[in-house]
């Protein structure tokens, strides 16, 4: 049996936050239902996070996701929610003594602009794009990769057509196929793929003493989704996707497995448990972690 890595720790950081429509984000939940989780605002606008695991073992530092930054100009910004002006991850790794060029590989769920798009500098009237991490190799699904280069209408406006030249021009690209290991993180890192939301959604799982931790996407973004019937207006087939979170959440939940939550912008991670009633739900939820080793 794969065992942990013997000095892997992990290390949630929320990055640039954002503002979204909640009936969009709760697709056919009644307000009454989901605003008792996340009140909106006069604009019926919920607050988000852009959550990342950092996964530091031995000599390399890993992160899942990046995101969705600073990249936006100032009017994409207020049409998106976004209110911080500065690349907040960027500050994240900084309190940690790391910078960007330190980080030796980037695991995208997907490439929608709010999971990738903080692989890009911040936004710089006149200047081009230009891509970040340079020592990173850049890692995600053959079959989101395929969609993000030939989008359906439905999600074109979800990808960056620049991010996605300058990665592949950048001869750091990795593409996992379904059930394959990637060559560069080794045969302790596991994938679960999900095409409710997008096709090829690849969901990073890490090894801990204390069970697996799977990072959720956008199969499970928050603590509220975690409820079976909960999906979003933004998911492709929601009525599949019910089914792969189910399988997940069956999975976890014989292993002790923990989730962590990219949109949420108070749970970084809970412990999946079951009541009485057959729902799924969370213990030993926290905010964001801190050099979990166990």
């Amino acid at each position: 049996m794969t065992q942990p890595h013997p000095t892997r720790t992990l290390t949630t950081l929320s990055g640039n936050s954002q503002k979204l429509d909640g009936g969009a984000m709760f697709g056919n939940a009644p307000r009454a239902l989901w605003a008792r989780w996340m009140p909106p605002d006069d604009s019926n606008r919920i607050d988000l996070g852009c959550r990342v695991l950092l996964v530091r073992e031995a000599e390399r530092n890993i992160l899942v996701e990046a995101g969705i930054g600073a990249f936006f100009s100032p009017d994409l910004k207020q049409r998106y929610g976004v209110e911080e002006s500065r690349h907040l991850l960027l500050d994240r790794l900084a309190d940690l003594g790391l910078s960007d060029a330190d980080i030796d590989a980037v695991v995208l769920t997907h490439l929608h602009f709010d999971h990738a798009g903080g692989l890009l500098a911040p936004w710089q009237d006149g200047q081009p794009s230009r891509l970040l991490f340079p020592r990173a190799r850049y890692i995600t699904g053959r079959r989101q990769w395929q969609r993000a280069r030939q989008p359906h209408a439905r999600d074109r406006a979800s990808y960056i057509p620049e991010l996605l030249n300058l990665i592949e021009a950048s001869d750091r690209l990795e593409l996992i196929d379904d059930d394959a290991p990637s060559s560069s993180l080794g045969s302790d890192w596991r994938f679960h793929f999900s095409d409710g939301h997008t096709p090829g959604q690849l969901l990073p799982e890490v090894l801990m003493p204390g069970g697996p931790v799977v990072f959720g996407g956008d199969l499970v973004p928050g603590a509220p989704w975690v409820h079976l019937p909960i999906t979003m207006g933004y998911d492709r087939f929601p009525e599949g996707l019910i089914d792969e979170k189910t399988a997940l959440l069956e999975d976890l939940l014989v292993r002790k497995g923990r989730l962590v939550f990219t949109h949420d912008p108070q749970v970084a991670m809970g412990r999946v448990s079951r009541d009485g009633q057959g729902r799924f739900g969370l213990t030993e939820s926290s905010g964001d972690v801190i050099d979990l080793a166990a």
